[in-house]
């Protein structure tokens, strides 16, 4: 099958928040329209929202849709992307929550990166799965009643997911397979018959010690945003 028509006709939800993970979004919504898709970027509010490297700020990406609006209905899958603050903001909107439930229900292929599997544990979908996820979110996963494993990518049912940036060429691949309706996702881990998770971690990763060693220190205008937020916050507690 050409690629550039592996999945023509396919209309795509990607559901993302600020904070998203730039490369967890662009480069896999880049390859599914090369791939012949419709991609929309659905988010809790309108505009453009703000990605990041890391906690550096990142370009932003045009929002189609707010999940109010969006209908699940209209699309053939669902992509959540990861980052650190992105799928905290979904999981704590009921919305959100919802929009996801409505693909697992209809059987639609969701696929996750990352800490994204954050929202799926939040909108409970995770009982008696096997996924995989970014290894600091290792012990929601479990406790979210999932076996998670520590491979590339995990294919179990309608759910696809990826460990994180570092495993992004075969999640790619394994998104267009997924996501065109194939059966079998090449290059997937085994999951085991007696669904027993892999060990935590014994150490974090240095390379991500390393990035936050080396991140500049926050300007002026960030500390004034901050300051202001705090500010708000607190007026709004007092009222």
């Amino acid at each position: 099958m050409n690629d550039s028509n592996q999945l023509k006709g396919r209309r795509i939800a990607v559901l993302a928040a600020d904070g998203f993970e730039k490369v967890e979004l662009t480069i896999p919504m880049r390859a599914l329209q090369l791939a012949g898709a419709k991609v929309d970027v659905i988010s809790l509010r309108h505009g453009r929202i703000r990605g990041v490297n890391l906690h550096e700020p990142a370009s932003r990406v045009h929002v189609k849709k707010t999940v109010n609006e969006a209908n699940p209905a209209d699309y053939d899958a669902l992509l959540v992307p990861g980052g650190f603050i992105n799928p905290d903001l979904l999981r704590q909107s009921a919305e959100a929550r919802e929009f996801v439930r409505a693909f697992d229900t209809a059987k639609k292929p969701i696929a996750t990166l990352c800490h994204g599997p954050w929202v799926l544990a939040s909108a409970g979908l995770l009982q008696d799965r096997t996924l995989t996820s970014w290894p600091g979110i290792r012990d929601d996963v479990v406790n979210a009643g999932a076996t998670w494993l520590d491979a590339p990518i995990v294919h179990d049912g309608n759910l696809l997911t990826s460990r994180g940036p570092q495993d992004m060429v075969p999640f790619v691949r394994a998104l267009k397979e997924h996501f065109s309706g194939q059966d079998k996702i090449t290059g997937e881990a085994q999951i085991p018959t007696e669904h027993a998770s892999a060990p935590q971690h014994d150490q974090p990763p240095q390379v991500m010690i390393n990035a936050m060693r080396w991140l500049p220190r926050p300007s002026f205008r960030a500390l004034g945003i901050l300051a202001i937020a705090v500010g708000i916050g607190l007026v709004r507690r007092l009222m």
